[in-house]
């Protein structure tokens, strides 16, 4: 496998006037340079066509490239902007609190989109959160009060003293 060749910017250009001036055939040129006639030939030619660029009035050069780039600069700001204080949302509120600042039907920015920039996951939008069943209430309930009367009591103890109270356990469901 063969490398290719890299040569300097000032190489080419000096090959480049070489055959601008004509003086000699690209063949010639070309073992005078160790360079393929061809690829002399294109550098020529880009050459040719970048000369008038050099001539033009430096400032009306800027101001044609920096209103184009101006506006680039300001869209690219903006974009940046819009992220940045999504993500100063996210950091700041809870799920709870970024739900209403999504907009399901807005005209312009998708829902997906809405939850990208505010860095919220969309299955949070639709999750309703369960709370705690009566039961599960009224044993934690009764397990911290024995708990307080009695700290020495195990798992199996707390299991035995549920059942004589009436609730039927496994010992897996409270043991922590």
């Amino acid at each position: 496998m063969t490398t290719r060749k890299q040569y300097s910017p000032k190489f080419k250009a000096r090959v480049a006037v070489e055959a601008i001036r004509g003086e000699k055939t690209l063949s010639q040129l070309g073992s005078q340079f160790k360079v393929h006639p061809i690829q002399i030939a294109k550098w020529r030619k880009s050459a040719l066509e970048q000369l008038p660029e050099l001539f033009v009035d430096g400032r009306t050069r800027k101001g044609r490239n920096g209103e184009a780039d101006r506006d680039a600069l300001y869209e690219e700001i903006g974009r940046l902007k819009w992220n940045w204080t999504g993500s100063k949302k996210q950091s700041a509120c809870s799920i709870e609190e970024l739900r209403p600042l999504v907009e399901r039907a807005h005209p312009e920015i998708s829902m997906r989109r809405q939850c990208e920039l505010l860095g919220v996951n969309r299955s949070g939008l639709y999750y309703e959160p369960v709370g705690e069943s009566q039961e599960n209430l009224l044993l934690m309930r009764l397990l911290d009060e024995q708990y307080t009367r009695t700290p020495f009591y195990g798992s199996r103890r707390m299991m035995e003293w549920l059942a004589a109270e009436g609730h039927e356990v496994n010992r897996k469901r409270f043991r922590g």
